[in-house]
C-alpha cells in the first residue's frame, strides 16, 4: 500500500483537533453553566455562553476542514477552499455576537446597581474558570500550530475563538479574586465588560481576514514580491512577464500571469521554462495553483519592460 499523500495527513490532523475542541467545549459549557447559576455570577454565566458558541464554532470548523479537503469536482472546479473562508467569517460573527451579549448583560447589572453573586461560593467559581482557561490554552495552542502549518483560516478562526475564551476565563478569574479581597460584588460585571471589548477586537480582525479571501483579495505584499522575485530570477530566458494576478481560497493560493517569449523560440523550449517557473513557485508556495499564459513578443511593444526586454534595452 502506498503512503497517504501529505494533504490527506494534514486533513486528518485538522479534523482531529477540531473534533477535540468540540468535545472539550461541550464539557466546559456544562461545567461553567452549572457553577455560574449556582454561584449567581454573571461573569461566569457569560463565560459559559461564550464557550457555548465555541461548540458551534468548532463544529463549523470541523465541517469546513472536511469539506475543503475534497478534490475539485464538476461543480467546484477550483476546489472547496472557500468553505474555510466562509467558516472563518461565521465564527467571527459569532465572536462579535457573544461579545455584545456579554457587555449587554454586564451593563444591565451595573445599571441596576446590584449583583447576584454569592461571595461565599467564589472559590467554586475560581475552580470552574481555571479549569476552562487551562484546557483552552492547551487546545488553542495546538490548533494554532496546525492552522499556521496548513494555512487553514477555519482552524485559525477557531483557535482565536478558543483564545478569546481563555481571555474571558482569565478576566473572570482575576475579577473573582479581586472581589474576594475587596468585597465589591459589582466588579463581577465590570470585568465582564472589559473582556467583551477584548473579544470585539479579535472578532473584527477575523472578519477582515475572512472577507479578504471571500472577496478574492490579492495575496499579501510580501508574497507578491516573492513571486515577482522568482520570475525575475529567470529573466534571461524570456522577454517579459505581465498581468500577474493572485488570490487565496482557504489554504490554496492561485497565481496567474503572462510570459512573453521571442517570436522565434521553440514552443517546447517555452513550455519547459513555464514548467520550471511553475515548479519553483510551488516549491515556495506548496499549496498553489499556477496558470501561465505564453505569448509571442513583438519588438518594442508598449507592455514590454525596460529591465527584462533586450530590444528595449538596446
Amino acid at each position: 500500500m502506498s503512503p497517504s499523500p501529505p494533504h490527506d495527513d494534514s486533513s486528518r490532523e485538522k479534523t482531529g483537533i477540531a473534533l477535540v475542541a468540540v468535545f472539550s467545549n461541550t464539557f466546559l459549557v456544562i461545567l461553567k453553566l452549572a457553577i455560574g447559576f449556582f454561584t449567581g455570577s454573571v461573569a461566569i454565566i457569560s463565560d459559559a455562553v461564550h464557550s457555548a458558541t465555541d461548540i458551534i464554532a468548532s463544529s463549523i470548523a470541523y465541517f469546513a476542514v472536511r469539506k475543503s479537503a475534497r478534490p475539485p469536482d464538476d461543480q467546484h472546479s477550483f476546489g472547496h477552499g472557500k468553505y474555510e473562508s466562509l467558516s472563518g467569517l461565521i465564527e467571527a460573527v459569532l465572536i462579535l455576537s457573544v461579545a455584545g451579549y456579554i457587555i449587554y448583560e454586564a451593563a444591565g447589572a451595573l445599571i441596576a446597581g446590584e449583583s447576584t453573586l454569592n461571595p461565599d461560593l467564589i472559590g467554586l467559581g475560581l475552580v470552574a474558570v481555571g479549569v476552562s482557561a487551562l484546557a483552552n490554552i492547551i487546545i488553542s495552542h495546538r490548533m494554532m500550530e496546525i492552522a499556521r502549518r496548513t494555512e487553514s483560516i477555519a482552524l485559525e478562526s477557531d483557535a482565536w475563538h478558543l483564545r478569546t475564551d481563555v481571555y474571558t476565563s482569565v478576566g473572570v478569574f482575576a475579577g473573582l479574586i479581586l472581589i474576594h479581597f475587596t468585597g465589591i460584588l459589582l466588579l463581577d460585571a465590570v470585568i465582564a465588560i472589559g473582556v467583551g471589548l477584548v473579544i470585539i477586537r479579535t472578532g473584527v480582525e477575523l472578519v477582515r481576514k475572512a472577507l479578504a479571501q471571500i472577496l478574492d483579495t490579492r495575496l499579501p505584499e510580501e508574497d507578491v514580491a516573492r513571486i515577482e522575485e522568482i520570475l525575475k530570477e529567470h529573466c534571461t530566458r524570456y522577454v517579459n512577464f505581465h498581468g500577474l494576478r493572485t488570490r487565496r481560497s482557504g489554504p490554496d493560493r492561485f497565481i496567474e500571469f503572462h510570459v512573453m517569449f521571442d517570436q522565434d523560440i521553440l514552443l517546447s523550449t517555452a513550455h519547459d521554462l513555464a514548467d520550471h517557473l511553475e515548479a519553483d513557485l510551488k516549491t515556495e508556495f506548496p499549496k498553489s495553483h499556477v496558470t501561465i499564459h505564453m505569448e509571442p513578443c513583438h519588438e518594442k511593444c508598449d507592455e514590454c519592460g525596460v529591465l527584462l526586454c533586450p530590444a528595449r534595452r538596446e
